[in-house]
């Protein structure tokens, strides 16, 4: 089965468009409780895959529930490690606390406002460390020297390539206080706790995101598998048949789930 989160696409509850990475890791669970009810379904031969920042937390939720007998992740996102120490743990200390009062003292216009204000998962910081306010969502052009990265998400959520009027990244953001539970909810603290359950990784060779799965492959203990898909950056694994290694995870689940 697939789903869409808690608050997003087509799921239910409100406030729309808020990332919970207690609630997030739970929503795999409560997948498996959903189809280990159905008679088709062999409760022991239950596996989940995910990808990008979801991907993270399906390996959180696998840490904690048993019922979850192999994960395979592709373009993994860390996202608390994203949200609470940046790209590659660029915030220094200072910054951090920075981030912290920022998002704090956004509460208080929200609660003023009776109602929230948006922003991106990260809360971009200038040259100078200092933060920099105000909404933040995809812009609806690039500027004529984009950062690669942003090129990458653009080329995929402001076109026909992954464009939906209800996505998140589409026309939209995140909530701008949505990072503030992502610092107190370290996802990978108890990876090796997925063991002897299977693990398997998969990045592109060239993604800015390479680093999460290398760093989780090293922590996770046996059986894992990290697969390192050549000339792939971090999006083409989302939707670029000719490159997505069909064939690594269908053994591997195959294999896992002894199907």
């Amino acid at each position: 089965m697939a789903f869409d989160p808690s608050f997003t696409g087509e799921s239910g509850g409100n406030v729309r468009n808020v990332a919970s990475p207690d609630i997030y890791t739970e929503d795999f669970s409560a997948a498996v409780d959903y189809i280990g009810l159905l008679p088709s379904v062999d409760r022991n031969r239950i596996g989940v895959l995910g990808i990008c920042g979801l991907s993270g937390m399906a390996l959180t939720a696998a840490t904690s529930d048993s019922r979850i007998k192999a994960v395979a992740t592709v373009s993994m996102y860390d996202m608390s490690r994203s949200m609470s120490r940046s790209y590659k743990d660029g915030y220094t200390l200072e910054q951090r606390r920075m981030v912290i009062d920022y998002l704090s003292q956004q509460r208080w216009i929200d609660a003023e406002n009776g109602n929230y204000s948006l922003g991106l998962h990260e809360v971009p910081v200038d040259e100078k460390g200092n933060i920099v306010k105000g909404n933040r969502v995809l812009p609806d052009s690039l500027p004529g020297d984009p950062n690669p990265v942003l090129a990458a998400f653009f080329d995929y959520y402001r076109t026909s390539r992954g464009y939906h009027p209800r996505s998140i990244n589409s026309t939209t953001a995140w909530t701008a206080t949505t990072p503030a539970s992502f610092f107190s909810f370290p996802m990978a603290a108890n990876i090796e706790m997925i063991s002897p359950r299977p693990v398997m990784l998969i990045a592109g060779e060239n993604a800015h995101s390479r680093y999460y799965s290398e760093d989780v492959f090293k922590e996770a203990s046996d059986p894992k598998e990290l697969v390192i898909v050549p000339d792939a950056d971090h999006v083409d694994l989302y939707d670029k048949t000719d490159m997505i290694p069909f064939e690594k995870l269908e053994s591997f689940f195959n294999e896992s789930l002894n199907l």
